[in-house]
Order: C-alpha cells, then sequence, then structure tokens
C-alpha cells in the first residue's frame, strides 16, 4: 500500500466519534482543518454504552467490549480518513521546489513565479515595505539632525528629583512643590567658576556674589 504523503505539520483532533484533522502551513503557520468524518464504529459502541448505562448488567459488559473492538480496529480507519483529509486540505497547499516547505496557497504562494513567499517574495510588497521603513527612517535621521535642546539650561547642573522634597523637578530651576532652587550652584560673574548656592565671596576669585 502506498505511504500516506503531506504529514508533517498537522494535528489529528479525532476522536472515538470519528476523524478530523487540522494542517498548518510551513510559513505563516495558518490552519486549514479537515471536514469532520463520523465513525461508524465508534456511533454503535456509543449506542452501547448509552444501553449499558440504562440497563447495566450484560448489555455494559457489552458496551465494554465493544470499545476494545472499536480500539483494534480503529487503526485502518484512522488511516483512510486521514488519506481523505489530506486529499481535501491538499488543494489549499503547495510544496515549494526550492526550499520544498508546505505553503497555503492564501497567503504564502507566488502563483506567478511558483515558489513560496520566502524564495520569491511578492515585487509590490516587497517595495511598499521598503518606502514605509525608508519613510521612518528619513523621520528619525531629520529629527536627529534637529536642535531639540533649544531654551534648556545645559550647563548647570540638573536634578530629576528635588532633594529637599523628591518631586519632579519637570526642568524648572526651582521646585514645583516646595519651592526651594533645585539647581544649587551659580555661576560667579567674574570668573565663571560654579559656586555653591547662598556664597557670598567667590572661592576662586573673590568677587562678590550677587
Amino acid at each position: 500500500m502506498a505511504l500516506i504523503q503531506f504529514t508533517r505539520n498537522h494535528t489529528d483532533h479525532s476522536t472515538d466519534k470519528g476523524y478530523q484533522f487540522e494542517f498548518f502551513c510551513d510559513r505563516c503557520g495558518n490552519g486549514f482543518r479537515s471536514e469532520f468524518r463520523a465513525s461508524a464504529v465508534g456511533l454503535a459502541t456509543s449506542a452501547l454504552r448509552a444501553a449499558g448505562n440504562i440497563f447495566g448488567g450484560l448489555l455494559g459488559s457489552a458496551s465494554s467490549g465493544a470499545y476494545e473492538i472499536e480500539r483494534a480496529v480503529q487503526g485502518p480507519g484512522h488511516d483512510n480518513a486521514f488519506r481523505e483529509a489530506i486529499e481535501e486540505v491538499k488543494p489549499s497547499f503547495r510544496q515549494c521546489p526550492k526550499c520544498a516547505k508546505w505553503s497555503c496557497t492564501n497567503s504564502c504562494w507566488n502563483q506567478k513565479r511558483g515558489l513560496c513567499y520566502d524564495c520569491a517574495p511578492n515585487v509590490e510588497t516587497e517595495l511598499a515595505a521598503a518606502q514605509a521603513q525608508a519613510t521612518v527612517q528619513q523621520v528619525k535621521d531629520k529629527v536627529a539632525a534637529m536642535d531639540m535642546t533649544k531654551g534648556i539650561d545645559m550647563t548647570s547642573e540638573a536634578a530629576a528629583l528635588c532633594p529637599s522634597c523628591g518631586a519632579r523637578t519637570q526642568g524648572a530651576k526651582f521646585c514645583p512643590e516646595c519651592g526651594k532652587p533645585l539647581r544649587p550652584k551659580s555661576q560667579c560673574s567674574q570668573c565663571g567658576s560654579k559656586v555653591e548656592s547662598g556664597t557670598k565671596f567667590c572661592p576662586e576669585c573673590g568677587t562678590k556674589m550677587a
């Protein structure tokens, strides 16, 4: 008997009531589920189980025995259902002759090239993506070239939190919560040295601080 093909990427959803399988695209992972096919043996077993639950005794034993029979014959029935499911979903897939992946025809197959999109990307899609990426990069480059620090004191020592009350400084010179100065050092008007706030004379040149 011929071997079953197209079985690498699938999930078996079969139960004792019937058979159902889901096959997945190797590229995008989208799944295609086959139609549910009831198992005649499984339906008969369910009927026997129900009768056994109602009447008990001998029928209960018969139900158990039928379940063992079902398990014994499930192999061929399962294989036949699997073959039918493969034939059902196979039109939704193509095997790429270059990478050998099974790709779905909905999203991953380049019909014009006869290859999957990994091996033969869609030119229009790649162009659109490249244009969008270039636009974003150019925006970043232009923003990086702009002076975004205009109006910000870049020389005085900055503090993210007020050293007195711990409030956020928001770039201010005085704390918006307690009003205390956030930049304790001032600059000597004579020599330009940084001087601690409250100092009366510059420790470098002796100039009186304003």
